[in-house]
């Protein structure tokens, strides 16, 4: 109970802390989503009705008080209202989550499997070169850019080989590409700490022991080698998870994709700050939930940290 409050504790230090910093750094832009919306000399809106709709919105009031207001809505879970469009950012945030959401697992489910697959095949291939092949194919992923990845594979498999549609796609296919692109970069970094663990790993002497005992290799592998090499991999995969939420922003944007990566892209072009707000504290929200499962998980996968946990 004491390890399980303490993590609890930090996550909650962590969410104040991005919300301040989040805050600040959208207060402080050059000016904001009012002018951006209402100020086009088209419109033509007199310097006191621009004054009363940032009163309206609360842009007005001093920043300390800014600040208290918008914490407390938000432990309400009230995000106020979008500036751009007048929508309560909370609706405007439901619409658009079960969309990432889907796309952000789905990524990095796909993740897990090429970095295990291609951690296991470097380390366990049956030839040598399929094991050099395989080692240099993380360093290539880390190199791709998202928005290439994504252009790439609609130039060739929905414009040259037609296998996946682009319009007119249904929910499961405008799924396949954009997951694809946003699983490449987050597996490569999770395969490259998994072949390091699994090398280390076969290189302790319990291993050894294992291997005189008669023990068959993949005996060795799945019983001991890959459950003692998981947990820094997990703690990778915890912490990539936040990379998800980024690329989630250009994936959607290449695609065309309904989601909170479109939404914050458009946020950004209004200067919509309740809006870029809201996603910046959800994203947190989901990033520290990740790793305090994943923290609680410790104790569960290796029994060596339970008693530690304990204390």
């Amino acid at each position: 109970m004491t390890y399980i409050l303490r993590r609890l504790g930090q996550a909650v230090v962590v969410l104040v802390l991005a919300f301040t910093a989040a805050f600040l750094l959208l207060s402080v832009l050059p000016g904001d989503a009012v002018m951006a919306r209402y100020g086009s000399p088209d419109l033509g809106l007199s310097p006191e009705q621009l004054a009363a709709i940032r009163e309206s919105f609360g842009i007005d009031r001093p920043l300390a008080v800014r600040y208290l207001d918008q914490a407390a809505g938000f432990l309400r879970g009230d995000f106020g209202y979008s500036v751009q469009s007048g929508a309560a950012v909370s609706d405007l945030i439901a619409t658009a989550l079960p969309s990432t959401l889907a796309l952000a697992s789905l990524g990095l489910l796909l993740a897990v499997v090429l970095a295990v697959t291609i951690a296991f095949t470097a380390t366990y291939g049956g030839w040598s070169w399929l094991r050099r092949a395989f080692r240099n194919i993380p360093p290539l992923f880390v190199s791709l850019p998202v928005f290439w990845i994504g252009i790439v594979l609609i130039q060739v498999f929905s414009f040259q080989l037609g296998l996946v549609p682009v319009i007119g796609a249904s929910p499961a296919e405008a799924l396949i590409l954009p997951v694809i692109t946003i699983a490449i970069p987050i597996a490569a970094p999770l395969a490259q700490v998994l072949t390091r663990t699994i090398d280390e790993v076969r290189e302790q002497p319990f291993v050894a022991v294992v291997r005189s005992r008669g023990a068959s290799t993949s005996w060795i592998l799945w019983r001991n080698v890959a459950r003692n090499a998981l947990l820094p991999a997990l703690t990778m995969a915890g912490v990539l998870f936040g990379e998800l939420v980024g690329g989630a922003v250009v994936t959607e944007t290449v695609f065309g994709r309904a989601g909170v990566g479109q939404l914050t892209a458009q946020a950004v072009a209004a200067r919509d700050t309740p809006v870029l707000l809201a996603v910046v504290v959800i994203s947190a929200v989901v990033f520290v939930a990740i790793n305090l499962v994943v923290d609680l998980l410790y104790p569960v996968l290796d029994a060596r940290l339970r008693k530690g946990a304990t204390r």
